[in-house]
């Protein structure tokens, strides 16, 4: 008893000669490789040409500073709470009398490591953040080969101070300063 009509017989006839010799899957076949000969490459030279990335690419992290050039992290911990890798940690500080020029409020983090290898770029740690302190930049993250060199301090994602670099400090924002 059949229940569906889906079900279609195979047909079991003998190959003709034609057929035993393969011959029309060989030229389909070379068709589609000669079709591919003339049709526009998809390889890129990397070092000289960059590939476009999409507008809500998530690439390297980065500690935003204000515009008199103090770090806007507080070491609140939320992003490291957010974070489903477990991939930040950090260490608070009191600011010194004398270091308001530094940091914006009396606190700051001391210590602010992110291991890239546990990183899943999800950007939680970005939408966290009340003080607007890391944000997810416009570059990818480069090839290392020893594992020290994926855990990233404090010092490798400081953007740029405001004053004292403004052509690096605007090429480190990129996109985010369209956005404010």
């Amino acid at each position: 008893m059949q229940l569906t009509n889906r079900s279609i017989e195979v047909s079991r006839k003998p190959l003709t000669w034609l057929e035993k010799l393969y011959v029309w899957n060989i030229i389909k076949g070379m068709a589609i490789t000669f079709s591919h000969l003339f049709k526009k490459r998809p390889t890129i030279n990397y070092p000289e040409q960059k590939r476009p990335f999409s507008k809500i690419f998530r690439g390297l992290h980065v500690l935003n500073r204000d515009a008199e050039g103090r770090e806007n992290c507080t070491a609140c911990g939320l992003c490291a709470v957010a974070c489903p890798a477990e991939a930040i940690t950090m260490e608070a500080a009191e600011r010194l009398p004398g270091e308001e020029n530094l940091y914006r409020e009396e606190k700051y983090a001391a210590k602010y490591e992110i291991n890239m290898l546990r990183c899943i770029f999800c950007g939680l740690c970005e939408e966290a953040c009340p003080k607007d302190a890391i944000y997810l930049s416009q570059t990818f993250a480069p090839a290392n080969y020893a594992r020290k060199g994926f855990i990233y301090k404090k010092e490798d994602m400081l953007i740029p101070h405001p004053i004292n670099e403004p052509e690096a400090y605007q090429k480190a924002l990129g996109e985010k300063s369209v956005k404010n």
